[in-house]
């Protein structure tokens, strides 16, 4: 059974948007992640750094989905996807991670560590759509 995370708004309406935490330390990659998530309709709020990512996730815990970036100083996307799989509160979140640079074996340890996917950018509307569709299933 999936869980009653997609209730995030009033009115109804927002019942099917996804919220999705977006972290990078790119303004140009995470204002482009957001405007591919915000044009399917879906909340999302930009942070850009793991360590950020992790603060935010203590206080908004109705998160439904992370896409981050691979490389980021202090905290890596892999690290990020590590805190929050061994976490008992997060545990649950799809963790995405994105990447410029197509390396199959780090794309291996993200897929076995839990992540959900592992997308190359630049990221496309189609690849923002698959996810969101699944996500919503």
């Amino acid at each position: 059974m999936s869980s009653s995370r997609g209730d995030l708004g009033a009115g109804g309406e927002a019942e099917r948007e996804l919220h999705v935490l977006a972290v990078d330390d790119s303004s140009v990659d995470r204002a482009v992640i957001a405007k591919l998530l915000r044009s399917s309709k879906h909340r999302v709020t930009t942070v850009d750094s793991g360590k950020r990512a992790l603060e935010l996730l203590g206080l908004e815990p109705n998160v439904n989905m992370i896409i981050t970036d691979y490389w980021m100083p202090e905290m890596t996307g892999y690290e990020l996807l590590k805190k929050v799989k061994e976490s008992s509160t997060l545990k649950e979140i799809p963790v995405v991670i994105m990447s410029s640079e197509n390396v199959a074996n780090r794309i291996n340890r993200c897929l076995e560590e839990g992540a959900e996917d592992f997308l190359l950018k630049p990221v496309r509307p189609s690849d923002v759509s698959r996810l969101c569709s699944r996500m919503m299933r």
